[in-house]
């Protein structure tokens, strides 16, 4: 199945991390007049009897409005009550994150400035007729809890413990959505990416990628126990140099490290494959850069234990994108999700049935697809398309790659729920090229959304009609 796209990921993950902003009403009250002034004494009266008097007189009323307007943004507000919602909820998220707190003149300025463009937003949004009713809301907040790996309800309470209301939660997810679409229609279609803007880019990578060097490693680690005393490390030490002597009298590296190490990876002769030089620690790459295939660093020191790291091969990057071999598989599907009302063994179950009626000729994998699965390709009889690498979770793509062309699998579970997948051919022809023309473009968009999108921001704002009332207090 394939991943959730970005968009949808970034949606949950800003929601989910913000709080909600409560909506207030104004109230004001009228004056009482002010009292009549009190008659003036025929005589001076003593100090006690004048503190009696002050005291029992009656003091001019003064109101105090419940909430007040602070901002006025066209033909609506922004009060009060809904900034200092948004600066509590927005305080609370940056000290769980622990990201230092700006002076609150400056945090208050910059909410303030956000809400602003986001009520300029929602009326534009209005005027053009973007709207998203509760049945596109809901499904949403489906899309929110699955990524969440919850149910609805869990994520309804996980947000009311986190002292969000679900009804305000839900008008927050609705209105995102909105400014999104609103977005999509203003900004997104109208970005223009040109065949020489995509020849640029590719060049440009092209000659990053050449003076990146990827290296194909393997490595013995003598791990260092936690509190360790200075008697234990010194005899790790001594452990990894015992190793090292060996290794320079001609002993067989992969031997070695599967007799002395203590990673993972010790029993497949310390292998750990191809990794970039910009993804190692610093002190793997100050060690490491520049060795020659088949030679071995000196023992390296980390927090973790002592290392010893030997070059297998090196290439740069660009050699390593063209030797890979891009391998298309064209796949289908029955996915069976796990529910309140079907638990993991029924899904399974379910599946080992469908599975001996296909083997047994007794259906079609396309029917049995638009009967039964929960997935949005069902009604393509379960056709996922050409697959890439990385494009299904990796428990998926794991059974799938295992398949010949014309098998179906047993019931593979993954983080959607029960698979059955059928492989129905492979290819791997020079599709490589536009493949890369692709992510080159949509990087390119991606770079010129942003910046679209905050000058498209700039203008609604400057656009608006935005009066500040009482800011001071």
């Amino acid at each position: 199945m394939r991943k959730a796209s970005m968009h949808h990921t970034k949606i949950a993950a800003l929601l989910l991390c913000a709080a909600a902003t409560s909506g207030c009403s104004m109230f004001s009250s009228k004056k009482t007049p002010a009292p009549a002034p009190a008659p003036v004494a025929a005589a001076p009266a003593a100090p006690a009897a004048a503190a009696t008097a002050t005291a029992a007189a009656p003091k001019a009323s003064s109101t105090t409005p419940i909430d007040s307007i602070v901002v006025v943004v066209n033909d609506d507000v922004i009060t009060r009550q809904e900034l200092t919602a948004r600066i509590q909820a927005v305080t609370q998220r940056m000290k769980a994150q622990n990201v230092a707190l700006p002076d609150a003149a400056d945090l208050r300025h910059q909410i303030l400035e956000r809400m602003i463009v986001e009520r300029a937003q929602m009326q534009m949004a209005k005027e053009f007729g973007v709207r998203v009713d509760d049945t596109m809301l809901d499904r949403a907040i489906g899309r929110i809890a699955e990524q969440q790996k919850m149910t609805v309800q869990e994520l309804r309470n996980q947000m009311e413990k986190d002292g969000t209301t679900f009804a305000a939660f839900r008008e927050e997810i609705r209105e995102e959505i909105i400014m999104q679409r609103l977005r999509e229609h203003e900004v997104d279609a109208k970005i223009q990416i040109s065949d020489a803007e995509v020849d640029s880019y590719l060049a440009a990578e092209k000659a990053a990628a050449a003076e990146q060097v990827e290296l194909n490693l393997s490595q013995i680690m003598v791990r260092i126990p936690e509190n360790a005393t200075p008697e234990v490390i010194a005899a790790r030490r001594e452990r990894a140099e015992q190793v090292m002597r060996q290794l320079r009298t001609g002993a067989d590296f992969a031997k070695m490290a599967a007799s002395f190490s203590d990673a993972s990876d010790a029993l497949k002769g310390g292998e750990i494959g191809w990794r970039n030089t910009d993804r190692l620690p610093e002190l793997f790459t100050e060690a490491l850069v520049k060795l020659k295939a088949g030679q071995v660093t000196p023992i390296i020191k980390s927090a973790g234990g002592f290392h010893i790291l030997k070059v297998v091969d090196r290439r740069s990057v660009a050699d390593g994108q063209a030797a890979a071999a891009v391998q298309q598989t064209h796949a289908r599907h029955i996915l069976i999700k796990v529910t309140p009302t079907m638990s993991a063994y029924d899904a399974k179950r379910k599946l080992l049935e469908l599975k001996e009626r296909l083997d047994n000729k007794a259906a079609k994998f396309e029917d049995l697809a638009r009967l039964v699965s929960n997935d949005g390709s069902a009604a393509k009889g379960g056709d996922l398309g050409w697959l890439y690498p990385g494009d299904t979770v990796p428990e998926f793509e794991a059974a799938m790659n295992a398949l010949k062309p014309g098998e179906v699998s047993q019931p593979v579970e993954s983080s959607f729920g029960y698979h059955l997948i059928e492989v129905l051919e492979r290819k791997s022809d020079d599709v490589s090229k536009e493949r890369q023309r692709n992510a080159a473009r949509q990087a390119i968009r991606e770079r010129k959304l942003a910046e679209a999108v905050e000058d498209w921001q700039r203008e609604v704002r400057d656009r608006a009609y935005v009066e500040f009332r009482d800011e001071a207090k």
